[in-house]
């Protein structure tokens, strides 16, 4: 296998495609939305937030989708007051975003500069779903973090993954959907996976639905997690659990443990980067394999899954400078973004 350079984006954060549209739109950190067609860097950008956005560390513009039917373009940011915003835009019949036309569809208040999340998607249900970290620092510093901070609230967005319909309703900029695991009560109607510290990265498996996340760890061990389709209501155990090792006393009901887990330590790794299942054709012997990398040692692995655990963890022999996230195209093939180098595209030797 190598990896294929596609194109230079300054800063890359995101990648997402867009029905009916054979470009590859990507989010660069700064606070623009880029399109690259034909392996050509379209110079025009697709949406400029600059103006919007504080970026810098793990601020920035984070995570894009489209929606279903291609015609909604949604962006998560971090505004100049260091909210986290997931903003709407129709696309116009050049490729590019309307500006004028946007809308907040959810704000989400961040008392700390870092563990901002940023991954939104659309599930194979249609619902759109959105990362977010558990309000940074160290530790979680939630309200009654020595009881589990924010992850272990229900009573907060933050250190969840959130499903919303993004349609309005009422004085809000989206509606509850009804099959939500607390959209009856216990705890906040938007949750949908709780108890994360930073979710870099999620990703459904086009296959099966399953939902794929990449945790980053506090100090030591960073996780993969496996939820199974349509399953919510998950508890991944932050901070009462990094990992499957305990992080501090307290309580984490029904915790679900990670299907993988590496040290920093063992592997020189300190923040991992989520990615996806692979369902392309172009790469026959990944089929069915989770893969995924670090920020630091930039390592691209493959993992297998049996059941509720890691069965094979292979070295792909891949490398990418500073990895920050993975991406599909239409077809199923997968790239990597690295920030220090642009877009690649992973390929048969």
């Amino acid at each position: 296998m190598k990896l294929t350079k596609v194109a230079a984006v300054e800063q890359g954060t995101a990648l997402a495609v867009r029905r009916g549209d054979r470009a590859l739109y990507m989010a660069e950190q700064a606070g623009r939305v880029r399109a690259v067609r034909g392996g050509v860097l379209a110079p025009r950008p697709v949406l400029d937030l600059t103006d919007r956005i504080a970026a810098g560390g793990e601020r920035g513009l984070l995570g894009l989708a489209f929606s279903p039917d291609g015609k909604l373009l949604y962006v998560d940011y971090t505004g100049t007051d260091g909210n986290t915003r997931v903003d709407e835009y129709p696309m116009r019949a050049d490729g590019t975003a309307d500006p004028a036309r946007g809308r907040t569809v959810i704000e989400v208040t961040q008392p700390q500069p870092n563990h901002n999340g940023g991954e939104i998607a659309f599930g194979p249900d249609g619902h759109l779903y959105i990362g977010l970290g558990d309000g940074g620092a160290a530790g979680d510093q939630g309200p009654g973090h020595a009881a589990g901070g924010n992850g272990q609230s229900l009573t907060t967005l933050l250190g969840k993954i959130l499903r919303i319909d993004p349609r309005p309703s009422g004085r809000r900029g989206y509606s509850i959907p009804s099959g939500n695991p607390f959209a009856s009560g216990g705890g906040r109607p938007e949750i949908w996976a709780y108890g994360l510290r930073n979710p870099w990265r999620f990703g459904f498996d086009r296959a099966t639905g399953d939902l794929w996340i990449g945790d980053v760890g506090q100090n030591e061990w960073e996780e993969i997690d496996h939820l199974p389709a349509g399953e919510g209501g998950a508890n991944l155990g932050w901070n009462v659990f990094e990992g499957t090792h305990r992080y501090r006393d307290g309580d984490a009901p029904g915790a679900v443990p990670p299907v993988y887990e590496y040290s920093h330590s063992a592997t020189g790794g300190c923040s991992v980067t989520g990615g996806y299942v692979y369902r392309g054709r172009a790469v026959d012997h990944l089929a069915g394999a989770y893969l995924f990398s670090d920020y630091c040692h930039g390592e691209i692995h493959a993992l297998a899954v049996r059941g509720d655990r890691a069965v094979e963890v292979r070295d792909l022999g891949l490398k990418a400078a500073r990895p920050s996230a993975f991406g599909e195209d239409a077809s199923g093939e997968l790239y990597v973004i690295s920030q220090a180098d642009g877009l690649y595209r992973i390929d048969p030797a």
